[in-house]
């Protein structure tokens, strides 16, 4: 075990957590974007509210397993984003006539964007890239100590 595995389940952490708030304000940018993608018709269709997907960095069950039963010390594990999807919720649909996206009866579809959710995981995002933080300097200041009893 590196004494700097937690430093990198840390890193990676971060950087998943950084994602997931890159997702949230792009998601919050766009909650208004009616024209965002082509469909199979080719008409323009809404912007569709994306969603990340993490995932635990330990590759193999049977790695993971002979290293935990080969030694006292457990081996730390990071995550890692495996992909990033779209919500397939049904777009809102506003009465709006005047708008130059509405239908013959005056609807618009509007992104299936709900700034509550998207608050939600902002702040969930915020929690765990600071709780991250605090591992990596609690894990920083260990190893500084560790450096000045060597002197």
């Amino acid at each position: 075990m590196s004494i700097f595995n937690s430093m990198n389940t840390s890193a990676s952490g971060l950087t998943a957590q950084r994602l997931r708030m890159d997702i949230v304000s792009s998601n919050v940018a766009n909650a208004q974007s009616t024209r965002a993608t082509i469909n199979e018709d080719g008409e323009f269709e809404p912007y569709r509210r994306k969603m990340v997907t993490l995932q635990s960095d330990q590759t193999q069950f049977k790695n993971v397993l002979k290293h935990a039963t080969s030694s006292a010390s457990t081996s730390a594990s990071g995550v890692k984003a495996t992909s990033i999807t779209e919500d397939d919720e049904p777009f809102k649909l506003v009465f709006n006539p005047q708008h130059p996206d509405a239908n013959e009866q005056g609807y618009v579809e509007m992104p299936n964007v709900d700034a509550l959710k998207e608050m939600v995981d902002l702040m969930s995002a915020t929690r765990s890239y600071e709780a991250n933080i605090t591992a990596l300097n609690a894990s920083k200041g260990m190893l500084m100590k560790a450096l000045e009893i060597g002197k």
